[in-house]
């Protein structure tokens, strides 16, 4: 009676809710940060040729926005199976073995995805006096004032996306854990050449 209380009606646990909510917030962010970049990018073309003109902000703007999109984006990736990988071998074990496999792989998976966090916080952190141009030409544009934001900011987004993706790898464990106990299978059904996709 008590798991039933702890668990969903998939048999795992109901903070995994909370993961769905956060995994479409995150696409969601992503395509307005799509649709932004879109919009730069189509202002710039038509300012550069119907006007002879440019938007200096433009490229940087967007270089900014595709970086921390990407980097978001990172666990989401995994979490659909979107990662290139080679899944002959889980395909020729019992489940019980691709569980201890799984948990074999994603050991050195987190520990790179650490040393990512826990370096690239110090690296970005480095760039603090530096500051964002196309922000502060914006800002001084409007304000007269310089904006002052720090390229830290663009930095954090690996460390953060680092972060996003190892809280992915964990959930995944623990979600295959679960249906291993449920005697589920794990793997996605192989698609045969000759079909159609």
């Amino acid at each position: 009676m008590e798991a039933q209380s702890t668990a969903g009606p998939s048999g795992l646990p109901r903070w995994f809710r909370w993961f769905g909510i956060y995994s479409r917030t995150i696409e969601g962010l992503a395509g307005a940060s799509m649709a932004v970049i879109l919009g730069i990018m189509i202002v710039q073309v038509a300012a550069r040729y119907l006007f002879s003109g440019s938007i200096i902000w433009a490229e940087e703007a967007c270089r900014y926005l595709l970086l921390w999109q990407t980097f978001l984006l990172l666990g989401v990736a995994y979490q659909r199976g979107e990662f290139v990988m080679l899944d002959l071998l889980p395909y020729m074990l019992s489940s019980r073995a691709r569980l201890v496999l799984k948990c074999a792989t994603a050991i050195p998976v987190l520990i790179f995805l650490a040393v990512i966090v826990v370096e690239g916080f110090d690296y970005a952190s480095r760039f603090d006096r530096q500051k964002i141009p196309a922000l502060d030409f914006i800002w001084s544009s409007l304000t007269g004032e310089n904006a002052g934001v720090s390229v830290k900011w663009v930095y954090f987004s690996v460390p953060v996306g680092a972060a996003l993706l190892a809280m992915h790898v964990v959930a995944d464990l623990v979600a295959s854990t679960i249906r291993h106990r449920q005697g589920l299978d794990d793997l996605p059904p192989i698609v045969d050449m000759g079909e159609q996709l």
